[in-house]
């Protein structure tokens, strides 16, 4: 069974989105900088980024994620290659460590 790892929302400020939901719930910031970050539930995360950089989307973690196409290395040492469902929604495949 593959896993939901995280779901990405878009914001015009991430520091002042990371200062919100901090501020509202109990998470762990765990990465964070000018274009996006991380925050982690108990149960996913949740990733903040900002419109340009990275697509609303959720990401699913498979261990066999080439079998969508090349992958693209991240700063935050994963990789991925987003995909579309059927109806436009932005899926990010993300190689399970």
């Amino acid at each position: 069974m593959d896993k939901l790892h995280h779901i990405a929302i878009q914001v015009s400020d991430i520091k002042q989105a990371v200062d919100w939901y901090c501020g509202k719930f109990n998470v762990t910031v765990t990465y964070q900088d000018e274009s996006w970050a991380m925050l982690q539930f108990e149960n996913i995360e949740l990733a903040i980024v900002i419109p340009g950089q990275h697509p609303p989307h959720i990401a699913i973690e498979d261990k066999n994620a080439e079998k969508y196409g090349e992958l693209t290395p991240h700063r935050d040492g994963t990789a991925s290659i987003y995909i579309n469902d059927p109806f436009g929604n932005s899926i990010e495949i993300l190689k399970n460590k």
